[in-house]
């Protein structure tokens, strides 16, 4: 579990590094605020007690991101590398079957180191926010607030929409549950329950992340409808709406789209080479 003050140091290099570089990092703050006691998330650099340089863990079942930074002072002497070694040894230790390296799209620091590790291009993931364009119609599909009895739904949209092996599906969905202070969705269509969502409030804000309906419900209009239902409910609770999507998902994007959800900041994924 990170300590005040170091929520507070590695907020302030955050400053430090997208001032100079006129890029967003994405740093998962809901992640950082809940960390375990006892696991080794987050490693730290420090020179004559300030905090130069920061890197964390971020796990999705046995697929990890790390995202870090350094301050623009401090760069080019070995401190990225060395914590990047420290975190890659750490994700090995546990089983991980992917590492991804996350990168802001538009830091020139970033593609520079790339280009000294091994790995190649995975994908860009958008993020978007809701422009206020009236939602098209929800009618015949309604949200409700996950219960148990929902958790096979959930693990099943994590393997058939994200990816997930089943058995780190059910475990990563667990200690979601356990340990976030999300609000969890499901999707009804006509009285069915077809998919699910996530919606976090940072700072004022609603942003929706894990939204997936079932393969064989897709096409038909409710992914358009569910986003309908959460748009009206936050824009009812004066809430500006976020989101997050894959460059590689087209659908999801003109989805997104469709609904008045424009593309502000990206961030470039690329996988690490074991």
């Amino acid at each position: 579990m990170l300590s005040v003050e170091q929520m507070n140091e590695i907020k302030e290099l955050q400053a430090s590094c997208e001032d100079d570089g006129g890029f967003e990092l994405k740093l998962n703050w809901d992640m950082l605020a809940t960390r375990k006691e006892g696991t080794k998330d987050d490693f730290f650099h420090y020179e004559n007690g300030q905090l130069v340089g920061f890197l964390g863990i971020y796990g999705f079942g046995t697929k990890v991101e790390l995202c870090g930074m350094v301050h623009p002072n401090w760069r080019r002497k070995g401190i990225f590398t060395g914590l990047l070694k420290e975190a890659i040894k750490e994700a090995q230790n546990r089983g991980t079957r992917q590492i991804l390296l996350n990168a802001p799209a538009g830091s020139e620091s970033a593609k520079g180191f790339l280009e000294t590790v091994p790995n190649r291009y995975f994908v860009t993931e958008y993020q978007m926010k809701w422009d206020g364009t009236a939602p098209p119609s929800s009618e015949g599909v309604i949200l409700r607030h996950s219960t148990e009895r929902d958790n096979p739904l959930e693990i099943r949209l994590e393997v058939e929409c994200f990816g997930f092996l089943e058995q780190e599906a059910a475990t990563y969905h667990q200690e979601l549950k356990e340990s976030s202070s999300e609000n969890f969705y499901i999707v009804e269509a006509y009285g069915e329950p077809v998919g699910k969502m996530r919606v976090d409030h940072p700072n004022g804000e609603a942003w929706i992340y894990g939204f997936a309906i079932l393969p064989e419900y897709q096409g038909k209009g409710i992914g358009r409808k569910a986003l309908s239902c959460i748009i009206a409910e936050e824009d009812k609770a004066g809430r500006p709406l976020f989101l997050e999507v894959e460059a590689k998902n087209a659908h999801a994007l003109r989805l997104y789209e469709s609904c008045g959800f424009k593309s502000y900041h990206a961030q470039d994924y690329y996988e690490y080479l074991l």
